[in-house]
């Protein structure tokens, strides 16, 4: 099973992070393939990345001109291992925010659904470290949507995702343009709305070791605007 998932990883100047997270991604679950998709990071990010897929044919780097925004970075790398034999496709942050201790259980519990969302809002979920403002942010980001879309899920806004490549097939991709947040949304919403199962596990959600933060209220202003799109269009 690991041989056929890809971990796809977005980066913009991830420098600190990014070595250490394929060493304990590898460590967890050995012989998945990673995918990181970088946007030029001046930091160099790409360029260390480019030097561990010299020694591991299990890695894999993307790169794009400029920083592009964290929905089309992901949509490069759903198209990526659709264009190759993947089975199982996830969406994880760079920041260790999303503990690769996780990966296991994703694998084993993607074998009975068709997507699965790492939930910090059920039970044996939460979030560590976070000011106060950004756990309004994230609930409250949910807790509107949920009741928006009409939906169960109770995490609709966190990124730590595998998704089936049957999945993947049959969204339109090329008609998701959200970012941030509302890309989130819309991801699980697409699926939902083709009457796909999607289960929600429990993980604990830790503020990054390091580098800053690409959260912003610009990012959860257009998400709030954004859900009422997605009701009403998709």
């Amino acid at each position: 099973m690991n041989s056929k998932t890809l971990i796809i990883i977005p980066t913009y100047n991830e420098i600190e992070n990014i070595e250490k997270l394929i060493s304990a991604i590898r460590e967890k679950v050995p012989g998945v393939s990673i995918l990181v998709v970088d946007d030029n990071s001046p930091d160099g990010t790409g360029n260390l990345v480019k030097k561990l897929t010299a020694d591991n044919s299990r890695i894999h780097l993307l790169s794009r001109v400029s920083k592009l925004g964290l929905g089309t970075a992901y949509i490069a790398g759903f198209k990526y291992a659709l264009e190759r034999d993947f089975e199982y496709i996830f969406e994880m942050d760079a920041d260790f925010s999303h503990d690769p201790c996780y990966l296991p259980d994703f694998l084993d519990a993607i074998r009975g659904a068709d997507l699965i969302l790492g939930s910090r809002y059920v039970p044996g979920g939460g979030v560590e470290n976070w000011p106060f403002y950004r756990k309004i942010i994230s609930m409250g980001g949910s807790v509107y949507s949920r009741v928006l879309l009409s939906v169960p899920y109770r995490d609709l806004t966190g990124g730590f995702k595998c998704f089936k490549r049957s999945t993947l097939e049959a969204i339109a991709l090329e008609e998701i343009h959200s970012e941030g947040y509302s890309f989130q949304i819309e991801m699980t919403y697409r699926v939902h709305k083709k009457g796909l199962k999607i289960k929600e596990i429990p993980i604990v959600f830790k503020d990054r070791l390091g580098g800053k933060s690409k959260m912003s209220w610009k990012i959860f202003f257009e998400a709030i605007i954004r859900v009422w799109h997605i009701r009403w269009t998709i």
